[in-house]
């Protein structure tokens, strides 16, 4: 049985797809992993996908969506819900009405950089190693031995995971 994962954002342009390649990725089909925006965007930010396509990570078939997609009757139900937004830089992350478990795995929009496109590529993958080191950390919980409580718990764990 496959573990389905939803990341959200706000635009669903960078972060959260970002995090939608890295779980397919990873999860090597026991979890699939998913995006969506609460105010998409309407298209991918173009850095993103030169990141993932340079890496040689999934995104074909990549694109911004509402997570509406996501709560209509027949949708694909969700194991896991992750904001990916950035609380602190005042963005308003989506809440999930539902049984999933939920976390908040907050970070910084490489699609706000500024400066060079060197420096905003970097941002892009500043976010691609976070992201990866918290989904990497993710996939290695015993999913079977523990309860749903301490998966909410370590869920949350995982949103504090920098890269080393």
């Amino acid at each position: 049985m496959t573990t389905n994962v939803l990341c959200l954002c706000t635009g669903n342009s960078a972060r959260s797809i970002l995090a939608e390649s890295l779980m397919n990725h990873w999860g090597q089909g026991a979890f699939r992993g998913y995006s969506a925006g609460s105010f998409p965007k309407g298209e991918v930010h173009p850095m993103a996908l030169d990141l993932l396509n340079h890496l040689g990570m999934p995104a074909e078939g990549m694109r911004s969506k509402s997570w509406d997609e996501f709560a209509a009757p027949g949708a694909t139900a969700m194991d896991y819900i992750f904001t990916v937004c950035d609380q602190a830089a005042g963005e308003v992350c989506p809440v999930w009405p539902g049984h999933p478990i939920t976390a908040h795995w907050g970070l910084a929009d490489p699609a706000a950089a500024s400066g060079t496109r060197a420096e905003q590529a970097l941002a892009f993958r500043e976010a691609f190693r976070i992201l990866e080191s918290r989904i990497r950390y993710f996939l290695t919980f015993r999913f079977k031995e523990l309860k749903r409580e301490e998966l909410q718990r370590m869920a949350a764990e995982a949103g504090k995971v920098l890269p080393s």
